[in-house]
């Protein structure tokens, strides 16, 4: 089977003899679809899991061409055009892979791809134009730095964010002494902005960090249920002692 008889399963689902449910969707409805399958195939990436992660792929796959399926409906396109115009824009963005042009390292080719955007008129008035705002605030924060550091705009060493982090947490301290609830939040904010810088110089992406942690989160406090279950005890009669032990014994396993 290839994408064919996908895209023939979804014109029947949304057919006269279709689903109820699949014919009352609209691309507005299926946003948090969209959103959600992205995120478990992060997930099972995470997980090195190879089975959940075609899977999953297969939902994110299914959830596009649902899109082109209305799309096609309301005769604006459909999934032929999808995958023409992704084919075209990349083999006019790789003219060094399916061209005569010659770049040597990564940084010559982003140069290139931001000249390529342009020509085709995609190129807006600010550099940090297009980052969708709708991005998790730790990615888009990421990202507008990236673009940032593209124009010179960035610290030299690591070590000089480092400093700025220990600046940023003395003004938090100050804010927070003073009781300002919106000053507390401005300060919060620089912490998490400059946390996010850290991680691009070390080259982690924090939306990823973010998520193993409280990943690994989710598994101790699971192991603290489980063992105060077995004991046939609640969790809220537990001294906050206990728990941090049982902590420290999944962190050990």
């Amino acid at each position: 089977m290839g994408i064919e008889k996908l895209i023939e399963i979804m014109s029947a689902l949304r057919g006269v003899k279709g689903c109820p449910w699949d014919k009352e969707q609209t691309p507005e409805s299926l946003k948090p679809f969209i959103v959600e399958e992205a995120y478990e195939v992060l997930e099972a990436i995470d997980e090195k899991n190879s089975d959940a992660l075609k899977e999953e792929l297969g939902d994110l796959l299914f959830q596009i061409i649902f899109q082109s399926q209305i799309a096609k409906e309301r005769g604006e396109f459909d999934m032929a055009d999808v995958i023409n115009g992704i084919a075209s824009k990349m083999i006019g963005r790789h003219p060094h892979v399916f061209g005569d042009a010659d770049y040597k390292t990564p940084a010559e080719v982003l140069v290139h791809w931001e000249a390529q955007k342009k020509r085709e008129g995609k190129q807006r008035d600010s550099i940090l134009d297009g980052v969708p705002s709708t991005m998790p605030s730790l990615l888009r924060a990421h990202r507008l730095q990236d673009r940032a550091s593209r124009v010179g705009f960035d610290w030299d060493r690591v070590d000089d964010v480092l400093k700025k982090l220990d600046e940023e947490i003395d003004e938090f301290r100050a804010a927070f002494a003073r009781k300002d609830k919106d000053e507390i939040e401005d300060e919060l904010g620089d912490i998490f902005f400059v946390l996010v810088n850290i991680s691009r110089f070390v080259k982690i992406n924090p939306e990823d960090a973010l998520r193993k942690t409280i990943s690994k989160f989710i598994s101790r406090f699971r192991y603290i249920e489980m063992a105060a279950a077995d004991a046939g005890r609640k969790l809220s009669d537990m001294s906050l002692a206990e728990m941090d032990a049982l902590w420290e014994e999944a962190k050990k396993k």
